[in-house]
């Protein structure tokens, strides 16, 4: 099923709007900077307060609230089992017709942040290298359509989303988002998850000139060298911050589909 894929409105304006001023990073944000320089947001699954939510409805797939003609779902926190760490959250899609999403996204800087606030605008622009690392339990796989993991990030009119999904029922490959032609397009590397866990790294870096480059792909241990770039998009100029998504898609026959997911980091520098 090729589908694609519309950026959430509401999504970018929390990201990036707002009248509040820059405060210090909350110890309960789970940030830590590493010697290198790099800062680690860790458990996000956690941070309930964080999480926004849509569905997304097939023809337009465009972003609506839950419930949405019939299709609903729901994020639950505090998961002892199953789980890794003893606090994973499990994400539900009930959909009511074929390959209906449920788009799941956590806010990670941006003005109106709770992990990071970036009021002054001091934090994007020297941001160039993401890793999002991630462990994520299927509960069967015989019904599990899609499953997507992005970065997105919004700044001086410019959009630039890392999409990618493993294309699971489809054609087995993962796919990558094109920024200019709104579209999947192939990477050419297979992607099979497993019932239980899986873990999932992705390596992505922004250029210079703001090109998008997908580095690498990690799944249950095999790595896959992608080196594949895509330029910028376009948005609007208050838009401002950083998300991450993780995204359900429902297969032909609307079964409800359960995941949970642990152990969730995104590190940037």
């Amino acid at each position: 099923m090729e589908k694609r894929r519309y950026l959430p409105l509401m999504l970018l304006f929390l990201a990036g709007c707002g009248g509040v001023s820059n405060t210090p990073i909350s110890p309960k944000a789970n940030v830590q900077i590493t010697p290198q320089g790099q800062t680690v947001i860790s458990n996000i699954q956690t941070s309930s307060g964080n999480w926004r939510s849509w569905i997304q409805m097939p023809p337009a797939y465009a972003d609506c609230l839950t419930p949405c003609f019939g299709t609903s779902i729901e994020e639950i926190f505090k998961v002892a089992e199953p789980s890794l760490s003893g606090n994973a959250t499990m994400f539900e899609l009930n959909p009511a017709s074929p390959y209906a999403d449920g788009l799941f996204s956590a806010q990670l800087i941006g003005q109106n942040s709770p992990q990071i606030p970036d009021a002054n605008h001091a934090i994007l622009p020297s941001i160039h290298n993401f890793i999002y690392d991630s462990y994520f339990y299927v509960t069967k796989d015989s019904i599990t359509q899609v499953l997507e993991f992005d970065i997105s990030m919004y700044m001086n009119g410019v959009g630039m989303v890392w999409g990618t999904q493993c294309n699971h029922l489809g054609d087995g490959n993962w796919d990558i988002w094109d920024n200019v032609n709104n579209l999947w397009v192939s990477a050419g590397v297979p992607c099979q998850f497993v019932n239980g866990w899986n873990h999932v790294t992705l390596n992505l870096q922004r250029e210079s000139d703001n090109t998008l480059l997908y580095q690498s792909i990690e799944l249950n241990g095999t790595t896959y060298a992608l080196n594949k770039t895509y330029p910028a998009g376009i948005a609007d100029s208050g838009w401002w911050g950083v998300t991450a998504n993780y995204q359900m898609d429902g297969n032909a026959i609307d079964t409800p589909n359960t995941t949970y997911v642990d152990n969730f980091s995104v590190t940037y520098w």
